[in-house]
């Protein structure tokens, strides 16, 4: 028979756990990332651990270059070379200054794009499938609609501000593209680099860093994804991590703590240290 002294004893020990649990699960639900808009799902199991305004209109910023990237690996074989064009010359910084007339093959664009970010490689790249930068908008636009987004609208190659058409994404419908890129092996390697050089046919080398910061972190593991910024979308960032077998899959915009979100939505919703 136990004491009712130790009744007692058991039954506040019980209260004080019972608290801690229910503050600890409150805590859970409550918490909200610093980002205006942002999903985390394992796409293998097709389960969502978090979500913040996931349909909410934002601008894509430099994750336009997923779409850009997965439309020119559809259409453009990877060892072909491709020319630079003056107009290309004109866009703005993040770019690898390329010049007039410059020869690269595809692949080493695409590494341009997906580690550095470069603006001007993404014109090179979509003038050289439609012919225009804004006839390869419109099959960037037709692409994301056959994939199943519907809050998505892209109006350059590159995600730089644009003042003649709107351009907006959701959380979801860049969870969508990326989903939709990993499928390719190119992307999926490409993404993991940290550094590249690059080369044009006349033999100038181009050095490439990873504008992924993660990378650089010494985090316990990597997410292997592409970066976005301008003044009005905010720090963005899609990525991808594999647990378990699982496809781990995070996007978000408008961040002020990017990769602190990141890690807490990684340890806290799906277990993963960092």
């Amino acid at each position: 028979m136990i004491s009712y002294r130790y009744k007692k004893y058991f039954t506040v020990l019980l209260s004080i756990f019972i608290l801690f649990a229910s503050v600890a699960v409150d805590a859970k639900s409550r918490w909200s990332s610093s980002c205006r808009s942002a999903i985390f799902s394992n796409s293998t199991k097709v389960k969502r651990y978090y979500g913040k305004s996931v349909h909410k209109k934002v601008y894509p910023a430099s994750t336009t270059k997923i779409m850009t990237a997965l439309l020119v690996l559809e259409k453009l074989p990877l060892d072909k070379y491709i020319t630079v064009g003056k107009r290309a010359t004109y866009a703005q910084p993040s770019k690898l200054y390329l010049k007039p007339g410059e020869k690269y093959k595809v692949r080493d664009l695409l590494y341009a794009i997906l580690l550095n970010s470069a603006n001007d490689a993404s014109i090179v790249l979509a003038e050289a499938v439609a012919g225009t930068e804004w006839k390869f908008v419109q099959m960037m636009n037709a692409r994301a609609k056959e994939i199943g987004t519907k809050h998505t609208k892209f109006a350059n190659s590159n995600g730089l501000p644009s003042t003649k058409v709107k351009q907006y994404t959701t959380a979801y419908d860049m969870y969508l593209i990326f989903r939709k890129a990993l499928k390719n092996k190119f992307f999926v390697n490409a993404i993991k680099l940290k550094y590249k050089t690059i080369s044009s046919s006349s033999g100038r080398k181009l050095s490439l860093k990873s504008h992924n910061k993660i990378l650089f972190k010494n985090w316990k593991r990597n997410i292997y994804g592409k970066t976005g910024w301008t003044k009005a979308a905010g720090a963005c960032f899609v990525g991808t991590l594999d647990h378990k077998g699982d496809t781990l899959i995070v996007a978000v915009f408008g961040c002020k703590d990017r990769w602190g979100d990141i890690q807490h939505m990684f340890s806290y919703y799906a277990g993963v240290p960092l």
